[in-house]
């Protein structure tokens, strides 16, 4: 169990929503995954255009909404997104991201701190994805996040710990719980983000792209309970030299 936001969570797993085939097997994968989280993006939809329903099937499966501000460019559109997320879905959290470059899709350090600043006061739970800087993260702290997000490596990379010297050093720092979010491409990333002392992670498209999305959704939650089984077993630390595992000392002095 791990607490966010005053509440208790005993999955260290949050899917994202996206790029599945279907809201089906969306569902299955939230199924397999057994997370209590799911991240839901909140971006205009143009007049005429059809677009699946996400939000009902969602809404049904049990699992707590955590609405996002992904495609905001800016403090201004972040906190216009999270306030509108709040009356639709009637909650105060929310999933801050803004970044305004489309290529690489990272964050704004800047305009993050001033949307967290002002969420916080407004009494959001804010969850802010962020870069692996420490300087930032203690930043976010003091503004009142409930919890950190930093990147592992570029969202949809599927590159793994990247950034592993930089979230060790927030995972140290940390006051808040810090879930590692974007870049995780494969479930032995996940248990090692866990297994460093992160408190979660956050995948999608490492899941919802995969061939059999249920089977990942599944490798993901094991590995996540592995990651943790691992930290809290704490594991003999690397040597330079070898060392024996049956020492043979007695028995070369008999034979002598």
């Amino acid at each position: 169990m791990f607490e966010l936001g005053h509440e208790q969570f005993h999955s260290r797993l949050l899917l994202g929503s996206g790029k599945f085939a279907s809201p089906q097997q969306m569902l299955e994968a939230i199924s397999a995954s057994g997370t209590q989280m799911v991240t839901l993006a909140l971006k205009r939809l143009k007049p005429g255009q059809p677009s699946p329903d996400l939000l009902t099937p969602l809404q049904q499966a049990g699992v707590r909404l955590l609405p996002n501000t992904s495609g905001a460019v800016n403090a201004k559109e972040a906190i216009f997104a999270a306030e509108l997320a709040s009356e639709l879905l009637e909650t105060n959290w929310v999933k801050l991201e803004i970044h305004p470059d489309p290529r690489y899709l990272l964050p704004d350090p800047h305009e993050t701190l001033l949307a967290a600043t002002e969420l916080c006061k407004l009494g959001f739970i804010v969850l802010p994805y962020c870069s692996a800087d420490p300087v930032h993260c203690q930043a976010l702290q003091d503004a009142g996040c409930a919890a950190v997000m930093p990147l592992a490596s570029p969202i949809g990379s599927n590159q793994g710990l990247q950034n592993r010297l930089m979230l060790d050093i927030i995972i140290s720092q940390a006051r808040v719980p810090v879930i590692i979010d974007a870049g995780i491409g494969k479930a032995s990333d996940a248990c090692a983000a866990i297994e460093m002392g992160a408190s979660a992670v956050l995948v999608n498209t490492a899941i919802a792209t995969a061939q059999n999305p249920v089977l990942a959704a599944r490798a993901f939650k094991l590995a996540v309970e592995a990651g943790f089984a691992g930290s809290r077993a704490q594991c003999a630390p690397a040597q330079n030299a070898a060392s024996a595992t049956s020492p043979v000392d007695a028995l070369l002095d008999y034979l002598r």
